[in-house]
């Protein structure tokens, strides 16, 4: 077996530089077509806020500063009828979590201009803004107060890091090793966020005037939002896990009511399972909220509850919905409430009765995720009813749009990406099904064809993967999908079983037994496109990122179908990775029916280190190297294996980035720029060579 890698141990995300086909080398040049540059151009819009009145529309527009490779977040507003499109704060600070008060006079908003992120106010009339705060710690889960007085928040508060042994004392002047770092939470290092300090997330009161922050929460216990205040604003409703256990029962938290005179905290809920969202009917008589009965299974349907103010007669509104609702918000009524969620890929708007009847508002939301075509996005309702949302196409990240309360007369409100985009050919997204082999279920997917298709040809194909797995792609914006297509490639994209958004049961095929019939969902999505005709069987590759990750590396130990492949991000060892893993204490817990040492078969049947033998693929492994949720150890694990096997295999590791791979642009370009150098070095070569 010919290894293509000798002289090579580990590459850069710069140093894979290899010739591509003559259509790769034209789509690299060729200013119709999606380039790596453009991703410095594109802009999304995220965290829409209508004001009450619903004649505005608040919203964080977010671009990329080329020169310092971050990305940057200001604020812009639109009047809800398409005019007026303006900044709201526009410069080099980031400003993000607009907040309209309930009179519509003042919106506050957390912005780094001050360096740490702190809370501003601006009054509307007169453009004026204030700076409230001197915060030492990032503050979230803003909640106006319904007087508009005061601003309820959650911030990180320090505490005292655990010690040992006492060092001597060192001599002035002295060059001593830095001092130990000793460890005793159960989660100690959070993937993006890196090893944790000492401490705990509390509940603060200011003033909307400024001054001093109350703290109402204390205890080594995380209190989080979404936060509420009842109407007579005595009380502010927020969701925490106070078990004396609850770092090795991460998932089951209640909602609790603070009073905010003697600050005394009443339990609202009681179950095995997480209660969290709470929100405070506008007659202040009950309390929606979300959650579900913990079966310890790896997807559990979100629910939408209802219960009493005072925490009694809890039922469930949509106990038939099949769906997980998410961002409940009250209508002004009391009625009913909005909500999001997802169906078949799809992300909806939807309206829901205490009787649980619902009906759609609006569909193809989407978030500011312009990476990968994943599901996401809010939303936000005025009094009248009239909805503001992020609207999502194939051919375009979303735009800011509106509806009325009945879903009626959907109005796109911006064109970000007109510039950039209305001078580029895109490939074609098509929604397809087909029936899986191992046991006749539809799955969904969605082809992609070259920008430039002619369907007289035949094409390379690459089989991208979702991670999660409990997770979905849909009919969405995707820079990476449409760069391979602009390469000459078709694309085909799915959710197979354990895809969230078609009911908990389907999720649920690949509790305890995944990788599994996954594997055979992904082989009949390719088969049906062959099918069609206009793919190469010969030119076949693979790729995915974390649980596709996972697939990837499964595929290549199942079967030499690919001429060649890229494994991101991935598990490959389930005992390494589960006590390796940022949410260790989660992923034990519900992806495994006890802990490693107690069921090592399982672990190790649905490890993909356990097929390692069978690889002849050539494989490329991609990870960043803070990546605290699937360690680098893991791609580590499957790149020597590779090697001990003389198995073609290269190593791209992104240096500082974590799981995402998309905190600097510079990485995202790199990582999707190594993906397709890794397959042109296998594009056009005989399969016989390239194994």
């Amino acid at each position: 077996m010919r290894n293509l890698s000798l002289a090579l141990i580990v590459l850069t995300v710069t140093s894979l530089l290899v010739a591509g086909t003559a259509l790769a080398a034209q789509a690299a040049t060729d200013p119709q077509l999606l380039q790596s540059r453009d991703i410095f151009g594109l802009e999304t819009a995220s965290d829409v806020q209508i004001s009450p009145d619903g004649r505005q529309v608040v919203y964080v527009r977010g671009s990329y500063d080329i020169m310092t490779d971050k990305p940057r977040a200001n604020l812009w507003i639109v009047d809800t009828d398409g005019t007026n499109h303006r900044p709201l704060r526009s410069d080099a600070n980031n400003h993000r979590s607009p907040r309209w008060s309930p009179d519509g006079s003042r919106i506050v908003f957390i912005s780094d201009a001050e360096g740490k992120p702190q809370l501003f106010v601006r009054w509307m009339d007169t453009g004026q803004t204030a700076l409230l705060t001197n915060l030492s710690e990032s503050p979230a889960d803003l909640t106006w107060s319904p007087d508009g007085k005061l601003l309820a928040f959650t911030q990180f508060v320090p505490g005292d890091k655990p010690s040992l042994a006492k060092p001597p004392e060192k001599p002035e002047g002295a060059n001593w090793a830095p001092p130990v770092t000793v460890i005793d939470d159960v989660v100690y290092r959070v993937d993006g966020q890196g090893y944790l300090k000492s401490g705990y997330s509390q509940v603060f009161l200011v003033s909307a005037e400024g001054g001093a922050p109350r703290q109402l929460t204390r205890g080594a216990f995380n209190h989080r939002g979404g936060l509420a205040f009842t109407p007579d604003g005595k009380r502010l409703l927020l969701s925490a896990n106070r078990r004396d256990d609850w770092q090795l029962n991460p998932a089951d938290s209640d909602i609790h009511a603070i009073d905010l005179d003697t600050l005394a905290m009443t339990q609202l809920t009681r179950r095995d399972g997480p209660d969290v969202s709470p929100l405070v009917a506008p007659n202040g008589k009950t309390i929606a909220y979300l959650g579900f009965d913990d079966r310890r299974l790896g997807h559990q349907i979100t629910r939408l509850y209802i219960m009493n103010a005072d925490g009694s007669n809890a039922r469930a509104v949509s106990q038939t919905f099949e769906f997980d609702i998410e961002d409940p918000v009250w209508a002004e009524n009391g009625l009913s409430l909005y909500f999001v969620y997802d169906d078949a890929g799809i992300r909806r708007i939807s309206n829901i009765s205490h009787d649980g009847k619902s009906r759609e508002i609006a569909r193809q939301v989407g978030s500011a995720d312009i990476g990968r075509p994943y599901t996401g996005g809010g939303f936000s309702v005025a009094r009248n009813g009239r909805v503001a949302f992020v609207r999502n196409s194939t051919a375009s990240p979303g735009d800011v749009a509106v509806t009325d309360a009945r879903g009626k007369g959907v109005r796109t409100l911006t064109t970000l990406n007109a510039d950039l985009l209305g001078h580029k050919t895109l490939g074609k997204v098509e929604r397809l099904t087909w029936q899986s082999s191992a046991d006749q279920r539809e799955i969904e997917g969605w082809l992609v064809t070259p920008p430039q298709f002619d369907a007289s040809r035949q094409y390379p194909l690459i089989l991208e993967i979702h991670g999660g797995p409990f997770t979905a792609y849909g009919p969405n914006f995707s820079v990476e999908i449409q760069r391979y297509a602009a390469a000459g490639y078709m694309v085909l994209y799915a959710n197979p079983r354990g895809s969230t958004s078609y009911g908990e049961d389907f999720a649920n095929l690949i509790h305890h037994a995944y990788p599994g019939n996954d594997y055979d969902d992904l082989m009949s999505g390719v088969d049906a496109v062959l099918a069609r005709g206009n793919v190469d069987p010969q030119q076949l590759f693979v790729t995915g990122g974390s649980g596709g990750g996972v697939l990837t590396a499964w595929i290549v130990g199942k079967t030499d179908r690919f001429r060649a492949a890229v494994v991101a991000k991935p598990v490959i060892n389930w005992t390494s990775f589960v006590l390796t893993a940022d949410m260790y204490n989660f992923f034990y817990r519900y992806w495994f029916s006890a802990p490693p040492w107690e069921a090592q078969d399982e672990y190790w049947r649905r490890s993909p280190l356990s097929l390692v033998g069978n690889v002849k693929t050539p494989t490329m492994l991609l990870t960043g190297e803070a990546d605290f949720r699937t360690p680098i150890g893991e791609a580590e694990q499957f790149y020597q294996a590779l090697k001990l096997r003389d198995v073609p295999t290269l190593m791209v590791r992104l240096p500082q980035a974590s799981h995402g791979m998309t905190g600097r642009p510079s990485q995202f370009i790199a990582k999707i720029d190594n993906i397709l150098a890794w397959f042109e070095r296998y594009r056009g070569v005989p399969a016989a060579q390239a194994n």
